[in-house]
């Protein structure tokens, strides 16, 4: 079965199951238990989703046999820079090479923006984002925020 990835609005039935997916996993983690539909609901509402669309983001959906099994952001911070968000691939479709599709994507279209580099931020607990980023350039740089779950943060000049 083959990957394609595209640009896909945020809202999307799709999308916004996969964006659901992903928090539900990140929120579950990270307490260390399933994250309650209501705790899910919460976490999406105002998460700044819309801004990953034109002109100051973009949202693309991976599929693999034509079903949605991945998602990834890109969020445009300045003339130079963009970063990376909301990277996810479905369990069942890891390790097929649908994230380094992902990151190709974003990045690619964060050259054609005129950016000339990505950045990110993850977890601890998020090993498998972390050995992705790592796999495909992205080395760790020092801290660019203080956000409440960035414990590593990467950098790729394109």
């Amino acid at each position: 079965m083959a990957w394609t990835v595209a640009p896909e609005s945020f809202d999307t039935p799709d999308a916004a199951l996969l964006r659901r997916d992903y928090y539900d996993e990140v929120a579950s983690r990270y307490w260390g238990r399933p994250a309650t539909g209501e705790e899910i609901v919460a976490g999406l509402t105002g998460d700044g989703a819309e801004r990953l669309a034109p002109p100051t983001g973009l949202f693309v959906v991976g599929r693999h046999g034509g079903r949605a099994a991945a998602c990834a952001g890109l969020l445009l911070i300045d003339a130079g820079t963009a970063e990376v968000t909301r990277v996810f691939v479905r369990p069942a479709f890891r390790s097929t090479g649908g994230g380094g599709l992902l990151l190709a994507a974003v990045e690619s279209a964060a050259r054609g923006s005129g950016v000339s580099r990505v950045r990110l931020d993850t977890r601890n607990d998020l090993v498998e984002a972390r050995g992705l980023y790592a796999k495909h350039g992205y080395r760790e740089v020092p801290a660019f925020n203080r956000g409440p779950y960035a414990e590593h943060w990467f950098a790729k000049d394109l």
